[in-house]
């Protein structure tokens, strides 16, 4: 039986605490500007030592941020709302479209599915920009520019492929004969589809759904281009921080930080699901 000295546990802790530290000194820092004014963050050298301040959470909820300009309205909590809407609605119709996309991908071969999943999933490589100009012109031409419908579909680019191939994994790791068994039983497709195959796969799912969040959440450029000021998410709402007198850091990072909750709430409540999702068919008997 191998034992670990005290040196070897020392030094792993140690190199444990520095990936940590690595990794979690931006956010920290971040989240000590969010109670910071810009004096104290841009002053030289910086400092952890400040009186702390609630300002820019104040200006952030209020809509009113103070500048050396002047009072300008920003409508930070509207785009918080907008990012919640359609983050949750994209997901949901992607997961209601791919998760029976998913199941037949793996359940029934037929001529050309390969070739229609992987056509799918190559609406995921696409880069944004790419496709931006014709999107465009397609959105004003059916009439859906700047509207939460318009967007929710566009942002199925980012999610349907996602959750279509990850979900499909799971799928084809599933022992086909229990399912047979319950078919012999006299039960329909749907209903085996139903209480069988999605019960077995809800980890999966829902690691899927998880990322889908998490990427429909961070999206940019399909936002900024194909809606307006009142239907724009929060990571482009941040762009009203960047004003003529100058960058606002505290309200940025104030803004990082609520922007951020959400998601992480979301990971952490669902953090079992995820682990079990993302290693269910790791090890193959």
């Amino acid at each position: 039986m191998e034992t670990t000295s005290p040196v070897e546990k020392a030094l792993r802790f140690l190199a444990l605490a520095l990936v940590i530290i690595f990794f979690m000194f931006p956010i920290v820092w971040i989240f000590l500007m969010s109670f910071q004014t810009n004096e104290t963050i841009l002053a030289i050298p910086p400092s952890v030592v400040f009186a702390p301040t609630l300002s820019n959470y104040v200006a952030l909820i209020t809509g009113k941020l103070t500048t050396a300009a002047g009072t300008l309205d920003i409508a930070f909590m509207r785009n918080l709302g907008n990012s919640v809407f359609l983050s949750v609605s994209s997901v949901a119709v992607a997961l209601v479209l791919g998760v029976p996309a998913a199941y037949a991908f793996a359940r029934h071969k037929f001529r050309g599915s390969e070739d229609i999943a992987f056509t799918l999933l190559s609406f995921r490589f696409a880069p944004p920009l790419l496709v931006l100009l014709p999107l465009t012109q397609y959105f004003q031409w059916l009439g859906l520019s700047n509207t939460y419908v318009g967007l929710i579909w566009v942002y199925q680019l980012i999610c349907l492929p996602l959750i279509l191939w990850i979900v499909r994994g799971y799928f084809e790791d599933i022992s086909p004969d229990v399912e047979y068994a319950y078919r012999i039983a006299g039960h329909s497709w749907f209903a085996t589809f139903r209480k069988i195959a999605l019960p077995l796969a809800g980890p999966g799912i829902a690691a899927a759904g998880l990322l889908a969040f998490i990427f429909a959440w961070n999206n940019f450029v399909f936002a900024l281009v194909l809606a307006s000021a009142d239907k724009q998410p929060v990571t482009v709402g941040a762009l009203a921080f960047i004003t003529s007198s100058g960058i606002q850091y505290g309200q940025i990072a104030a803004a990082i930080v609520l922007s951020v909750t959400p998601t992480l709430a979301i990971a952490l409540y669902a953090q079992r699901y995820l682990v079990e999702g993302l290693s269910l068919g790791a090890v193959k008997g």
